[in-house]
């Protein structure tokens, strides 16, 4: 008699754990990423939250790898490194890209000259202005090869500048450079005054949309023989 009810108990019990076992399953709710077990232990052979086995890739690694590496390589820079060598690569690109471009009449050492000049007279270039009635006058100097670029550059760029409808301009050459005298037509437009005497020499040498244009015609050979403006 002993046995069978040995038996029929070890059974129940084996029902009941197995019964507790499915209800503890359909109440209990997935972690969440980070999330630690109840009672903060890890369990003999898991892994911390968020971290992969050893050499198993995320699903969707691989892409998102490839991706920034495209992106990074989408992005370097286009800009060249240095103003006057990224003046001339837009001009040869302009040259290249023109079918109509005679090579026979193109030279680039005439641009690069006259870049030279404007490195020179923006760089280093001694300014001293002076408020006139009306505006203002700037006598621009330097020495060595700065006096030939301040006259090769100040000198005709005044016509840009007498050309602009509210202004009026003239330069004269003088010991060590240029005297460059820009006034306002009207005396009496305040705005106008105050608009040259802000901008300045540095302001007034950039004035005119002309430069680019101007960059593109020297490279092509289409300005008279010792234009260096």
């Amino acid at each position: 008699m002993k046995k069978p009810l040995v038996i029929a108990l070890g059974t129940a019990a084996l029902g009941t754990a197995l019964v507790a076992g499915g209800a503890w399953a359909q109440g209990a709710q997935p972690m969440q990423h980070g999330q630690m077990p109840s009672g903060g232990q890890m369990q003999p052979g898991q892994m911390p939250p968020g971290q992969m086995p050893h050499g198993q890739m995320p699903q969707g690694g691989m892409q998102h790898g490839g991706m920034m590496q495209g992106m990074h390589e989408m992005h370097h820079p286009m800009q060249a490194g240095q103003g006057a060598f990224g003046a001339m690569a837009e001009v040869v690109r302009a040259l290249e890209a023109d079918p109509a471009t005679d090579w026979s009449k193109v030279n680039m050492e005439i641009l690069r000259q006259h870049l030279i000049d404007m490195d020179e007279v923006v760089l280093r270039a001694s300014v001293k202005a002076t408020p006139v009635p009306g505006g203002l006058s700037m006598d621009v100097t330097g020495t060595g090869r700065t006096i030939q670029s301040i006259r090769a550059m100040v000198i005709p760029h005044t016509a840009e500048l007498d050309a602009m409808p509210a202004w009026s301009a003239k330069a004269e050459p003088i010991s060590g450079g240029a005297r460059l005298t820009v006034v306002a037509r009207d005396p009496n437009d305040a705005k106008a005054v105050a608009r040259i005497r802000g901008l300045g020499f540095a302001g007034l040498l950039v004035q005119g949309g002309h430069h680019g244009p101007h960059h593109l015609a020297m490279a092509k050979g289409e300005m008279p023989a010792g234009h260096r403006h």
